[in-house]
């Protein structure tokens, strides 16, 4: 789809735009992340695939979203009466709610797709809660338009990466911790998944390099959901946490056959760290004062302490902007979520 175009209003042809078969010379300007996504979808599963391209760097949530999927959710309806209101005149930007929707999305609808994977968030990087209910808007919004009932668009979509300098606060909270933890909430949303990078990522790089095991691990979901292969679709994401004897259980979904502390080092699979600590969990009592944790490893679950909490409450981990040194990782060598217990 030809990029940078916008309308006050949905629009029923693209731009431009056309099928190109998948050849060194021809994939250099298409998604990275989709073409490795696509890649593996199609060595392991042996069917042919297609992907429509539609983006534009550097944009809001916001324009993506169709008007319906304002209406859809009760937080967002300031923004639903604004663009209930646009018309043919009313002038719009790449900022603005539903313009690129209308001009790059809108008119592929109802196409047959099997699924959606979205990258992005950094734009909205300083928002919390706010952004699951955008994302709840833009998935309900292009379903609601797609329309394809018993067959539900798969919606896949990638956590923010690691960026900026570590922050040795265990408190946490920088950066854009909260709105990964907005992502993470996303994953309540039927038929939706989440890619973990906060192992891949650059410090000094806001568009991070390995572009390879993001789309493998967008990949991961679509395996289980779409191809129904027998496969673990993610690394650990948090379930339970379980106060026992003045420690902290955390059980987690997607362990695999149990979880490591792994190592992650560029395009080379995870490697399992012998006798490793884990490490970026906090641990906090009733007066919500966060301590520096020592974490251990039981099976499917990590017990997390620290003699200065005798009585916990709650437990955070790698939940901050750069949660350098976080290596927690299930049997696959897929790295768990950022998350906190809380909802402080």
């Amino acid at each position: 789809v030809p990029g940078h175009t916008t309308s006050p209003v949905s629009k029923d042809k693209l731009p431009g735009g056309d099928w190109k078969k998948c050849a060194p010379d021809t994939v250099g300007n298409f998604s990275a992340v989709g073409y490795f996504f696509a890649r593996r979808l199609h060595k392991e599963s042996k069917v042919p695939i297609g992907l429509i391209g539609t983006n534009w760097g550097g944009t809001r949530i916001e324009p993506w979203t169709p008007p319906v999927g304002f209406r859809e959710v009760p937080e967002l309806k300031a923004i639903a009466d604004d663009v209930d209101k646009f018309d043919e005149t009313t002038k719009v930007g790449g900022s603005t709610p539903t313009a690129i929707y209308n001009s790059m999305v809108h008119p592929l609808a109802p196409y047959g797709v099997r699924g959606a994977i979205w990258y992005q968030g950094e734009s909205n990087g300083g928002e919390g809660e706010s952004y699951f209910h955008k994302m709840q808007a833009l998935i309900k919004g292009w379903r609601s338009v797609w329309g394809q009932g018993d067959f539900p668009m798969y919606f896949y979509f990638v956590q923010l990466a690691d960026f900026q300098q570590p922050n040795e606060n265990p408190e946490g909270g920088d950066g854009w911790a909260k709105l990964r933890e907005a992502q993470r909430k996303s994953l309540t949303i039927p038929h939706t998944g989440m890619a973990v990078i906060t192992d891949i990522g650059d410090a000094k790089d806001i568009h991070p390099r390995n572009k390879q095991d993001v789309g493998s691990r967008l990949a991961q979901w679509a395996l289980r959901d779409v191809y129904k292969k027998d496969v673990v679709p993610s690394g650990p994401l948090f379930k339970e946490l379980k106060i026992e004897d003045g420690k902290a259980r955390v059980l987690f979904d997607h362990a695999g056959d149990g979880l490591i502390v792994g190592k992650k080092e560029g395009l080379a699979p995870t490697s399992v760290v012998k006798d490793g600590k884990l490490a970026r969990f906090a641990i906090a009592g009733k007066d919500k004062k966060w301590h520096w944790a020592d974490a251990q490893i039981d099976g499917d679950s990590v017990v997390v302490w620290s003699k200065d909490v005798p009585e916990p409450v709650a437990v955070r981990y790698a939940y901050s902007m750069n949660p350098a040194g976080s290596n927690l990782y299930n049997s696959l060598g897929l790295p768990a979520s950022p998350f906190r217990s809380d909802d402080w």
